[in-house]
């Protein structure tokens, strides 16, 4: 029913949104500094617009930060939505200008390279010559040459051909490795500039899915605020309804119970503030670990002394379940420390794999929701214990599990807002390198679209609840 006591609500709410009271300012786009067109910019341009792009995120967040101070209301949430939508958009034009830049630079390196390649090519083909030559003057014998129709003068002029050929070798190879090296820098930086490329990309990806969520939200909440029925109070209600429905949303775990979300939540954020690990990206490697177990299964050990095991789920005999020298003793320590059964505790099921004389590669027996194997686990367990403040770490213990990949993850570069460091880390935690092979690739770009997800759809929901 539309009362008095609604419709001056209304009223005041179309006041605050559209009066000359409102605290954010209306900027026109044709005003926007960081709006302008940057194809066939030269370099110096591209640095000042990169620079008025700057400029407009400080004062879109300034803003944002603003709108926090105020009290609650319709018109300020669609304040810091507008505010966090030019933020982010900002932050694509800025982006793109950095890709631009990029691109000239990439440009050039392959340029240099390419130069320096042609460089090194030119001296092969020297240094074939210069050993032709010798190899020719190191064929006369002393009876060769007194014999010859060489009188003594041309004989000397071939010594000093010799002498002259043997400087000349020196110097090419110097030049050589000279140019392999800068060849080899060339080549780094260029590899770093396109990781910035791709982080500049994928930054663009992430704001633009960022935008799209903020329009909805904002278009959500000027819809309610038209809704003479439905107060800010009620709106309040609902989010802090889906909060809740989120953080008690069940976070799945590789081989031990799942936990309420929020929970690991907490854990994540623990352990990222002393690793510097984005709780998004641990959370989502948890999360590839527990879809991946899903896949192929767990193993229980059977025999401790071959290493051999079966199925958790089927009962099915597996091979290589955990190496017997290496891990076992560490596993049944472990577990004598924190009351688990050896025989009846999953683990990681080998994997099979074979070398080109179809020897076997490699054990199973990964623990918990971290999956490190036991030898592992204790080379880090110490360091688990310092940052966790659990004495006697449990790879099963979703907590302990959360620091022991925030630490390995760290160690890993994952310490780091940089998408391709965090994906390369990511795939080294899986495969032991980056992610130049297929199958370690598809496990990175698998994590950083579960991080993304993580992050838009559980985390970012939570903020200010």
């Amino acid at each position: 029913m539309f009362t008095l006591r609604s419709f001056r609500f209304f009223i005041a709410f179309i006041t605050i949104l559209f009066g000359f009271s409102f605290r954010i300012p209306i900027i026109q786009a044709a005003t926007d500094p960081c709006s302008g067109d940057i194809s066939g910019q030269s370099r110096a341009q591209l640095l000042v617009a990169q620079d008025a792009c700057q400029a407009e995120i400080d004062k879109w967040t300034a803003i944002l930060n603003s709108t926090k101070q105020d009290s609650a209301s319709f018109a300020q949430e669609v304040a810091a939505l507008t505010a966090k939508i030019n933020i982010a958009q900002t932050n694509i034009k800025a982006k793109n200008i950095a890709i631009a830049n990029l691109g000239k630079d990439i440009v050039a390196k392959q340029t240099t390279i390419t130069t320096l390649d042609n460089k090194i090519e030119t001296g092969r083909a020297t240094l074939a010559e210069i050993l032709r030559k010798t190899s020719l003057i190191d064929e006369y014998t002393l009876p060769e040459t007194i014999l010859s129709n060489k009188d003594f003068s041309e004989f000397f002029v071939d010594i000093d051909t010799y002498s002259a050929t043997s400087h000349a070798l020196e110097n090419v190879f110097a030049e050589l490795r000279g140019v392999k090296i800068q060849t080899q820098q060339e080549k780094d930086a260029l590899k770093k500039k396109q990781d910035e490329e791709a982080d500049a990309r994928a930054a663009i990806e992430t704001a633009k899915k960022q935008v799209e969520l903020n329009q909805a939200q904002k278009k959500t909440l000027l819809a309610e605020s038209q809704n003479r029925e439905k107060t800010y109070s009620t709106v309040i209600a609902d989010k802090q309804a889906k909060a809740a429905q989120i953080r008690a949303a069940l976070f799945g775990l590789r081989d031990t119970a799942a936990i309420p979300f929020g929970t690991a939540l907490q854990y994540a954020q623990e352990a990222g503030a002393k690793t510097g690990v984005d709780p998004a990206f641990l959370l989502a490697i948890l999360t590839q670990e527990s879809n991946l177990g899903q896949n192929v299964g767990s193993c229980y050990i059977t025999d401790t002394n071959t290493g051999d095991g079966k199925g958790a789920n089927t009962g099915t005999p597996k091979s290589r379940v955990m190496n017997p020298t290496r891990d076992i003793p560490i596993f049944i320590d472990i577990l004598s420390k924190v009351g688990g059964d050896p025989y009846n505790t999953r683990v990681s099921c080998w994997q099979p794999l074979y070398d080109s004389k179809k020897n076997p590669i490699g054990w199973g027996g990964a623990m918990g929701p971290a999956q490190f194997i036991p030898s592992t686990w204790k080379l880090f367990s110490n360091r688990i214990a310092s940052l966790s403040g659990h004495n006697n770490p449990d790879p099963w213990n979703a907590r302990d599990a959360l620091f022991a990949s925030a630490i390995y993850l760290g160690d890993l570069g994952a310490n780091s807002t940089s998408y391709t460091a965090q994906k390369n880390a990511a795939c080294r935690y899986y495969s032991g390198s980056s992610c130049k092979t297929s199958y370690a690739n598809s496990y990175g770009n698998s994590v950083m679209a579960l991080a993304t997800k993580i992050q838009t759809t559980m985390i970012d929901p939570l903020q200010g609840i």
